[in-house]
């Protein structure tokens, strides 16, 4: 991190991070071959590492987060399947109706309670019965996090246990998987265990230019390749991407903590303005409501400090590794001189 004086204080994503030197150092340096032959020995090192840390056979580079949920979601389901899915998940809001578009595979949303879970009462009563007029229930995904909150890993173990017991397959968006587990490997692993499939974003946090890793056994990755390809996902001499997630993997899990202290420190220095509202905060996202009507003269005051946010009556605020605590004093400075 270079000095924070007069650089732009960047709060709308964790996805506007750019790669260190460092990580440029190892993108430029690594061994590269032709992935879709599978012969990309930094891309093979990626999926191997990736699926080892979180206790699975096998991993799949791809291009997207959005790619490796749609993948995800089709090695369990086929045409005329549905699948059950939050009404604020990412995969069922933001990611174009994938699953229906290219996989005719029907989304069975239903909402997500204030801490971001699916109540298993509402997930049992979603399954269709087994009847030619229904669409076939096949698989439950879920989202850790969800708006910045981690799902309880009892929570977790009571949905697995419901999905083995009802016949079902489950996949995690795990985008922000390792937020989710406050940067602890161990306890991230614990998170994804009894999940069929879990996709990892290496884009968000973990600081990387580009892609994620869909994780599975090695007969669901296999079946990923195919439908890879299909989606037009093979890359070549991916390797360059790869090593920025090896490097991430190394250098930008545990420090996630980090970004999680800053979220807390801006919660705490916004919670203390008049007229604004905070909501309770878990991980590096801060939710805050402004005044709907000082929101335009807010947005050019902030502009003007060098402080880059989406500002809507709920404002969502986001630490990452670009951010450090100096940038968190200054962007609450430019806060408190317009709310003073």
């Amino acid at each position: 991190m270079t000095d924070s004086v007069n650089r732009i204080v960047d709060l709308r994503s964790d996805t506007v991070t750019l790669p260190s030197a460092a990580m440029r150092a190892a993108m430029a340096n690594a061994p590269l071959g032709d992935d879709v032959y599978g012969e990309d020995p930094t891309v093979n090192a990626l999926q191997e590492r990736l699926a080892a840390m979180l206790g699975f056979e096998a991993g799949i580079f791809v291009t997207s987060g959005t790619q490796s949920n749609l993948i995800g979601v089709m090695t369990h389901c086929g045409r005329g399947d549905e699948y059950i899915v939050g009404q604020s998940a990412h995969s069922y809001r933001y990611e174009g109706g994938g699953a229906a578009v290219l996989g005719s595979i029907q989304p069975q949303p239903i909402t997500n309670q204030p801490d971001g879970t699916l109540a298993l009462a509402d997930i049992e009563a979603a399954i269709k019965p087994d009847d030619p007029h229904y669409a076939r229930t096949k698989l439950i995904a879920l989202e850790n996090t969800i708006g910045g909150k981690s799902l309880p890993l009892r929570y977790l173990r009571d949905v697995v246990a419901l999905a083995k017991a009802r016949g079902l397959a489950l996949h995690l968006d795990g985008a922000r998987l390792f937020n989710a587990a406050g940067g602890d490997v161990e306890v991230a692993r614990q998170l994804v265990d009894g999940f069929d499939t879990v996709s990892v974003c290496l884009s968000k946090g973990l600081g990387t230019p580009a892609g994620s890793v869909l994780c599975g056994s090695t007969q669901t990755i296999e079946a990923a390749h195919r439908l890879r390809k299909m989606l037009g996902g093979g890359m070549r001499q991916a390797g360059v991407l790869a090593a920025a997630g090896l490097h991430a993997l190394d250098h930008n899990v545990e420090r996630l903590a980090d970004d999680h202290a800053n979220a807390a420190k801006l919660a705490a220095g916004l919670a203390e303005l008049r007229g604004v509202t905070v909501e309770p905060q878990q991980t590096n996202m801060v939710f805050v409501h402004f005044p709907a009507d000082r929101l335009p003269s807010l947005a050019t005051h902030l502009e003007a400090r060098g402080i880059k946010a989406r500002l809507a009556p709920r404002t969502r605020l986001v630490t990452h590794l670009d951010v450090d605590a100096a940038m968190i004093d200054t962007a609450l400075d430019a806060f408190r001189t317009f709310f003073h």
